[in-house]
């Protein structure tokens, strides 16, 4: 495997001007391909760790609760043993439903291209999200449909490219689904239906939590200063840095402030659902080496027409817990998942999800959930740049004028914009020191 790769900006341009000219082209493929319920469709797992090990392990199942053919042919990931281990728990659990030679065992930083080009109809991309917008438009370039795990950028150039790349996915009629998996939860369907048709009112103020002890993060230790693997070094613990992990506002939280923004689209449209503005404050209590993110965040955030949503988001051990989602409104207020809701073909949400993707793919109906993700994730990227710098900063100018994270290049010799100081440790961003854009 070659180890230059091109810059993250150059792949995510010239892949999307070559997927704009291939879009007319391609337009009706989603159409022709697997339109009768006997087609067997095949897929590939793109970042095999424990979420990406049980989001295959859901497709399977999802596969079987609909009768639909389905195997998984291919698995790619930076490292072999993680990915040799998936495919190892999963053959002892769906051997009928795996289908994966060595040559198809794909490893490195570009083992995510290798499988989107190995002959398969969908790929389950659950990579460390930094990788994400990258490796999305790799896939609908390709013409593949795509679940692919939140949060689904970690900047404000990932969402930009996540924006085009949703634009082509509508183009070529291609099915998207975002692990938002409250989306597809028969609790948070019927609560939400409720407050847009009134029940609650108008929407005064939101509060959101994911409040809790664990996370990504953990006490790396000292690192030593200009460490010739610093690359795979962060890869390997991509929770702790922030051009992998978006912060725990970004990538656990995502889910709370997801639902704020589901509960502001009343129109249903999910484009237009996001604040316009944020403010906020945070910082880290833990002591040791957690990388370069903070372990705790409040934010304000605003919406057009002034309504605002509360979010905390907090990993201190011994602190109060708290996941959840609560709606204020003229009539009341209440959490926003509710008892009932619809029939769904399985009470378990992260089933649920690829159920509806399927289906969509076997029924050929318009599904592009890449929306919500890409909004929610800037969202709560909106929120990491308020916390960060302690100022108000506003929806359009983070989009416009917000930092690239990620290394320009992405390879294993390449070296990443934040590096360990003399005492081994990663500096961590002042508010009022860092400047959002």
């Amino acid at each position: 495997m070659s180890r230059q790769r091109p810059s993250r900006r150059d792949f995510l341009k010239t892949s999307t001007v070559a997927a704009g000219v291939a879009a007319t082209g391609a337009l009706g493929l989603a159409r022709r391909v697997h339109a009768a319920g006997s087609d067997e469709l095949k897929f590939a797992l793109i970042g095999c760790g424990g979420r990406g090990t049980g989001a295959a392990a859901n497709c399977i199942n999802a596969a079987r609760l609909i009768n639909q053919k389905l195997r998984r042919v291919a698995v790619a990931d930076a490292f072999e043993d993680r990915a040799r281990s998936s495919l190892a728990r999963l053959r002892k659990q769906h051997a009928d439903r795996i289908d994966v030679p060595d040559d198809r065992v794909f490893v490195g930083l570009d083992a995510f291209q290798k499988a989107i080009d190995c002959g398969i109809d969908m790929v389950v991309m659950a990579t460390p999200p930094g990788f994400r917008p990258m490796q999305y438009a790799a896939a609908v370039k390709a013409g593949k449909h795509v679940f692919m795990e939140k949060p689904c950028c970690t900047d404000a150039p990932g969402y930009r490219s996540l924006v085009e790349t949703n634009k082509l996915a509508d183009q070529k009629n291609l099915k998207v689904v975002v692990g938002l998996q409250r989306h597809h939860q028969a609790g948070y369907l019927q609560g939400v239906r409720e407050i847009h048709d009134g029940k609650l009112g108008d929407i005064q103020f939101l509060r959101v939590y994911w409040n809790g002890s664990g996370g990504g993060a953990h006490d790396i230790g000292p690192r030593p200063q200009n460490d010739p693997d610093e690359m795979t070094y962060q890869i390997r613990h991509w929770g702790c840095f922030v051009w992998l992990y978006g912060d725990n506002i970004v990538e656990q939280h995502v889910h709370n402030i997801d639902i704020g923004n589901w509960v502001m689209a009343a129109d249903g449209d999910p484009k237009k659902a996001h604040p316009v503005e944020a403010n906020g404050m945070g910082g880290r209590c833990n002591r040791g080496n957690y990388g370069d993110i903070f372990d705790h965040h409040f934010v304000a955030f605003t919406f057009e027409g002034g309504t605002k949503m509360f979010r905390q988001s907090r990993h201190i051990p011994g602190t109060w817990n708290q996941v959840a989602e609560f709606a204020h409104g003229t009539k009341g207020n209440r959490g926003v998942s509710t008892g009932g809701g619809p029939e769904l073909e399985s009470n378990n949400p992260y089933d649920q999800e690829h159920v509806d993707l399927l289906k969509a793919i076997r029924e050929d109906t318009r599904l592009n959930e890449g929306w919500y993700g890409a909004n929610s994730s800037m969202t709560a990227v909106l929120g990491r740049m308020a916390t960060y710098s302690g100022k108000v900063v506003r929806w359009d100018e983070a989009v416009a004028k917000g930092p690239q994270e990620s290394p320009e290049r992405i390879a294993w010799d390449a070296r990443p914009r934040h590096l360990p100081g003399p005492d081994g440790k990663y500096p961590f961003p002042m508010p009022g020191v860092y400047k959002p854009y």
